[in-house]
């Protein structure tokens, strides 16, 4: 009888212990560290941008201490799930596919994507006219998609694993264009020495249906607690302005939208 008492109190203590919430005193967030004006990495090593101070006010907001993970871009979702880190702010968009392996909050940002070409390139961004035309993304992002389900047997898609490397191809005359979301390709190319050489051509695409509805934190799918605490936590610091006062370090116009 004692044994068996003994055995009904472990059971109930491991389930009881399974259903409670974990008590949070870190976040570690894993960060790209590629990609300004939302990460970049500096010289030292350290990773900085609007992504970071985001995170950072994130955990302040939460009363946490807040860790920075670099990680390539290639393989973020799974060292996500194989816990290397407990969240994703990468400004990775929020897509169907995508949540089929992870949760996100709400969004957090939200830029349109665009085509950016030397001066005097001259595109017609039609499946004809594209016909041929090497074009560069980052490898298994949102724009990499897009040009694959949009211009099969038409594009030539480069990719890359990291824009920097494809910047220096379109310098090169290796590739006609780069397609990402504006705001990085501003900082990246645009805003750099240089740049007066390059323009924005194109449509500007924001279409759910591929670039998804902004840019969220992912989270692995059973720790809702902690996504619902950072949701919490975007909110507040939007109210409390944190949130606009970091945004104007990095855009000039209201990256988050309606």
């Amino acid at each position: 009888m004692k044994k068996w008492i003994l055995a009904t109190a472990l059971i109930t203590a491991t389930l009881t212990g399974a259903v409670q919430a974990k008590e949070w005193k870190t976040i570690r967030f894993g960060i790209e560290g590629a990609y300004p004006p939302f990460s970049w990495t500096e010289p030292s090593g350290e990773v900085k941008g609007f992504d970071v101070d985001i995170a950072n006010a994130l955990c302040t907001e939460l009363a946490v201490k807040c860790k920075i993970v670099p990680q390539a871009w290639d393989g973020i979702i799974q060292q996500l799930t194989a816990r290397k880190y407990d969240a994703i702010i990468a400004a990775m968009s929020i897509t169907e596919d995508r949540k089929k392996k992870v949760d996100f909050t709400g969004k957090y940002a939200l830029i349109p994507n665009k085509y950016v070409v030397k001066k005097g390139t001259n595109l017609t961004f039609t499946k004809e006219g594209l016909k041929g035309v090497r074009i560069g993304v980052q490898r298994a992002t949102t724009h990499d998609k897009y040009l694959v389900d949009n211009f099969p047997g038409s594009v030539e898609i480069v990719r890359y694993d990291s824009f920097d490397d494809a910047y220096l191809d379109l310098k090169a005359g290796r590739i006609a264009s780069v397609l990402g979301d504006a705001a990085a390709l501003e900082e990246g190319l645009l805003n750099k020495d240089g740049g007066e050489g390059y323009k924005f051509s194109g449509p500007s695409l924001s279409d759910p249906k591929w670039f998804g509805d902004g840019f969220g934190i992912a989270l692995r799918k059973k720790d809702k607690d902690l996504t619902a605490k950072l949701d919490a936590a975007i909110i507040s610091i939007r109210e409390k302005g944190i949130y606009q006062e970091i945004a104007a370090k990095y855009f000039k116009y209201d990256v988050y939208g309606e």
